[in-house]
């Protein structure tokens, strides 16, 4: 009885820590599109003007929206790894 008792038990944690996960995973997912979509806009405008220091500047700054994009999506990722929630 107390083996089946202690089994349930750690099902439930273990599930529950599987759906922590789920949601800082989906989390971070969501901030990956959002500066990818981000991202595409200012390229579509970039090609879109006829001035070559903007479309540069405008790419530069599409760059930088998906590396940070990717930078904040890793630190929710590691702060899921800090507190044990990790399925890595």
């Amino acid at each position: 009885m107390k083996i089946t008792t202690t089994l349930a038990i750690a099902l439930g944690v273990t599930a529950l820590a599987a759906c922590n996960n789920s949601a800082q995973e989906q989390q971070a997912d969501n901030i990956e599109a959002n500066a990818e979509a981000n991202a595409d806009a200012l390229e579509e405008v970039a090609d879109n003007t006829a001035n070559e220091a903007a479309e540069d500047a405008l790419e530069n700054k599409a760059d930088a929206t998906r590396e940070a994009g990717e930078e904040n999506a890793d630190a929710v990722r590691d702060g899921m790894d800090a507190d044990g929630n990790s399925a890595n």
